[in-house]
């Protein structure tokens, strides 16, 4: 069995099997790099305190600076039989330099080492998902600008309720992820304070400086309070709780798609590249990667739901518990990212069937509240008006009718004297989208509005 960081105190070490079990390497290995720059920071640190030789800091220094570049070079590999990530750069520099490798250690424990360690890595990586949120939000703004004038049913319990515009429904789609980028960016600011020197829980009776190891891991400022920083994995439940968010977004919009892919609304046309066959029925062509980003989704929540478990009933202290923090945490990262690697093409390159669209607009009578607003415009209060409006609907079905407009000025004017025959020009599909021009609303130009709005904010 490999070395341990903890091996003086106990004479009898697990068998394979329970180290097996342990270990994290498998898991933390892709946080060499973050590891290799807390202890760079931290040896240096050692060396200015005096608290080690400056010359035995500057050979630590060194030898992890060569260490980086053997890993990023892909020349140095990560042992998969140590216990975790921190016992192999440890072994490797103990190695390389003796007894001095063994110096790195002083006034530091796994605990501190480790909450650095994954501050350092998201720090890194959740900026790269920011940005390819950003790209699937500009895709999307770009597909609804071109389709700003597209009239479209809008739907509410599945019903035809309104008319809109398919750019107004990308936009909706857009406004959502805009808040998923904000959360993310909100996360990312609450875990930038550096814990290294935090210890077990208690510090060091080293004379530590944590602000100069802060400073030059690029923290803004060490952590509060020492306890805190190694029992505290409130970054690792927002960015999960932000990821699950995220998906849950990326899921509806995927059953949006995957409803208008079917022959019934066959709103869509998804590419081929982005759609697969069956291995029986020789005609189909299935939105699996819409559906297989509908799955995915229920991953991220329940990675969220992992953590929130694990935490919840932990001494507010580090506990070994949390080794398994990182297992979920990576694995709703590695699935939103991978998520929007997909999205985003699939829909760059969706054809949206405008005919489709704006004929499923004709019929279930989703004029009858243009109708109650015309009504409350010649003066009617909104009450009467919604009265006289779902009694005119009521007409049609009896008369086996399709739209309001199918009614003759006469039979109309049955139900209240104030109808005229501008109410025909104000019942056309388009025209009642284009009269929803407040702001939020599905007029093109508001639309529009709405799109450099988003574009200004996000910078896409």
């Amino acid at each position: 069995m490999a070395q341990v960081l903890w091996s003086g105190r106990l004479e009898e070490k697990p068998e394979a099997e329970a180290f097996a079990f342990e270990s994290s390497i498998l898991v933390d290995a892709r946080m060499a790099l973050d590891d290799v720059r807390g202890s760079r920071a931290h040896a240096a640190m050692l060396g200015a305190c005096g608290i080690i030789p400056a010359d035995a800091a500057a050979k630590l220094y060194a030898a992890l600076a060569d260490m980086a570049r053997e890993l990023e070079a892909g020349t140095l590999a990560v042992d998969a039989d140590v216990e975790d990530v921190h016992s192999f750069i440890e072994g490797v520099l103990t190695e390389r330099l003796g007894d001095l490798g063994r110096m790195v250690h002083a006034g530091r424990s796994r605990n501190d080492q480790v909450a650095v360690d994954l501050r350092l890595y998201l720090k890194r990586v959740v900026p790269g998902l920011r940005a390819e949120l950003l790209q699937t939000i500009a895709a999307l703004l770009d597909r609804a600008e071109e389709h700003a004038d597209t009239v479209m049913p809008g739907y509410t319990h599945m019903q035809r309720a309104q008319p809109v515009t398919l750019g107004h429904h990308l936009v909706a789609w857009c406004a959502g992820l805009e808040r998923d980028a904000g959360r993310l960016s909100d996360a990312l600011a609450r875990l930038d304070e550096c814990p290294l020197g935090a210890g077990a829980l208690a510090g060091s009776g080293l004379p530590l400086d944590r602000r100069m190891t802060a400073s030059a891991l690029g923290f803004p400022r060490p952590t509060l309070n020492s306890m805190d920083s190694v029992a505290d994995r409130d970054f690792a439940l927002e960015l999960a709780s932000a990821c699950a968010i995220l998906m849950t977004h990326l899921s509806r919009f995927c059953e949006d798609v995957v409803i208008w892919a079917t022959e019934e609304f066959g709103f869509i046309d998804l590419a081929e590249a982005w759609s697969t066959g069956s291995s029986i029925m020789p005609q189909k062509k299935n939105p699996d990667f819409a559906e297989l980003i509908r799955g995915k989704a229920g991953r991220s929540v329940g990675d969220l739901v992992t953590l929130l478990t694990l935490m919840k009933g932990l001494p507010y202290a580090y506990d070994r518990d949390m080794q398994e923090d990182k297992e979920a945490l990576f694995d709703t990262l590695d699935t939103t990212r991978a998520c929007l690697r997909i999205f985003r093409p699939m829909m760059a390159t969706a054809r949206f069937r405008k005919e489709r669209m704006e004929a499923a607009c004709t019929g279930g009578f989703l004029e009858a509240t243009d109708v109650a607003e015309y009504l409350v415009r010649k003066g009617l209060p909104f009450r009467k008006a919604h009265e006289v409006a779902a009694l005119v609907v009521r007409d049609c079905v009896a008369a086996g009718q399709r739209t309001i407009a199918e009614r003759t000025l006469e039979e109309l004017r049955a139900r209240s004297e104030l109808f005229d025959a501008d109410l025909y020009r104000a019942i056309v599909p388009a025209s009642c989208a284009a009269a929803r021009s407040l702001p939020g609303g599905p007029a093109p130009e508001e639309v529009r509005r709405q799109i450099g709005e988003l574009r200004k904010r996000l910078g896409v």
